[in-house]
């Protein structure tokens, strides 16, 4: 069945605050294997311009893809996620995110198609400090794959 095309354009409510830890920069680098030192060595950011150990760009998927739990959860979008499959990410950053920033996201729903049965989802992530000031938008684009015919 397909999804609801009222629901383009809503938007949840924002996340509690996120704190980045260092720490957890540092797995996150780790993990995607990048040895930037921006990344790990305090220093070697500041030497960049930075107050602390900043985030390798795809870092804020592990934030916005949490909150875009609150739209493919949402009972009344009625999105079957055991047959979401992640199609596309993208990032527009104003700045890094750091070491010490508390960051909340705002999860809108900006297009939903229909296509050979299966349901294409896209998802805009704005993800602001606690001053309020847009740090990154992120896209995510999920597919809903049709339910096989029996």
């Amino acid at each position: 069945m397909a999804l609801d095309q009222s629901f383009v354009g809503r938007t949840y409510p924002p996340t509690a605050p996120y704190e980045v830890g260092r720490e957890k920069i540092r797995e996150f680098a780790a993990a995607v294997g990048d040895e930037n030192p921006a990344y790990t060595d305090r220093e070697a950011a500041r030497a960049l311009g930075h107050s602390d150990v900043i985030a390798p760009p795809t870092f804020a998927f592990t934030i916005t893809f949490k909150a875009a739990e609150q739209v493919t959860q949402d009972p009344q979008l009625g999105l079957d996620y055991s047959r979401v499959v992640h199609r596309e990410q993208r990032f527009a950053y104003v700045r890094p995110l750091r070491a010490g920033d508390r960051l909340s996201v705002t999860s809108t729903i900006e297009a939903i198609k229909s296509l050979a049965g299966n349901d294409i989802l896209d998802v805009r992530g704005d993800v602001h400090d606690e001053s309020g000031e847009l740090v990154v938008t992120a896209w995510t684009k999920l597919v809903a794959r049709a339910a096989e015919e029996a």
